[in-house]
């Protein structure tokens, strides 16, 4: 598999075995989110709050989650986002999960032209490899 940090963020992607050892070698800081228990917009902000490692003041919406990503005080400029159970969590909840990697998209999107990174990545069950 072709290592995701040697490139420039692109779109969702497959995470690396072994992903905490590789990204720190290329100095990228890791957050996880669990979506396995995720039933609706309010369990899935919680687990992005949990995950993010956020504070309480965290805003539960779309607008809060892309500044938190965005904002350079609260993310280092190599970071990257990994989506726990993401292919049963876009199978459960297909609208949830659009609206969601809109917000990530245009988050990534405006990481990199500020000249940050920020990886998403899907964390996929052995033996599946995806790229969405």
């Amino acid at each position: 598999m072709i290592n995701v940090f040697n490139a420039p963020p692109e779109g969702i992607q497959t995470a690396p075995h072994d992903m905490r050892i590789i990204a720190a070698g290329y100095q990228v800081s890791v957050r996880e989110v669990d979506l396995t228990r995720v039933r609706d917009k309010d369990s899935l902000m919680l687990a992005l709050l949990r995950g993010l490692a956020l504070t309480q003041t965290f805003g539960h919406n779309w607008d809060a989650l892309f500044d938190v990503l965005t904002d350079p005080e609260a993310r280092p400029a190599r970071f990257a986002l990994v989506l726990c159970d993401y292919d049963h969590f876009r199978k459960r909840h297909a609208k949830l999960c659009a609206e969601l990697e809109a917000v990530l998209l245009d988050a990534q999107r405006s990481a990199t032209e500020a000249g940050r990174q920020l990886w998403v990545l899907a964390e996929e069950p052995e033996g599946q490899l995806r790229r969405w």
